[in-house]
């Protein structure tokens, strides 16, 4: 059991001193969680977002939020490679009609009508890609 003084955690609510005695864990806990508090503090300090974090669209989030560590971002390479070699093996047919649907916001029917083709087989080619893809990528 360690001894804590909730005045150096809480010196909102603690205006005076107030030793606790609490679980090695808990005290672990409230040290790491002070010292991000602190990063935190330094990060928009160092960053100047103490200023206008609203000025542009994203200067709070870089600001605050850390940037993805290595790993990360091998696993999201990874992961696009892997989404991408599936998508490749796609037929032509399927990859215009699932880009169509998803990235232009093409119903079914507008689909059909600019292929010459029955609303329903555009709807199950479209069924059939998104099946085949989650068949070979673990995403989804």
């Amino acid at each position: 059991m360690i001894e804590i003084n909730l005045r150096e955690f809480y010196p909102e609510c603690y205006r005076s001193d107030y030793f606790v005695e609490v679980p090695d864990e808990v005290a672990e806990l409230l040290i790491l969680l002070r010292r991000h508090e602190q990063s935190q503090r330094r990060r928009i300090y160092k960053h100047r977002a103490h200023y206008s974090l609203d000025i542009y669209e994203n200067v709070e989030r870089e600001a605050i939020l850390q940037s993805p560590t290595a790993e990360e971002i091998f696993e999201q390479l990874a992961e696009r490679e892997q989404l991408q070699a599936a998508i490749m093996s796609l037929t032509e047919r399927q990859r215009s009609r699932l880009y169509a649907h998803f990235f232009l916001n093409m119903s079914y029917t507008k689909i059909a009508q600019q292929e010459g083709v029955d609303v329903s087989a555009v709807r199950k080619s479209v069924q059939r890609a998104l099946h085949q893809l989650r068949k070979r990528v673990e995403l989804f």
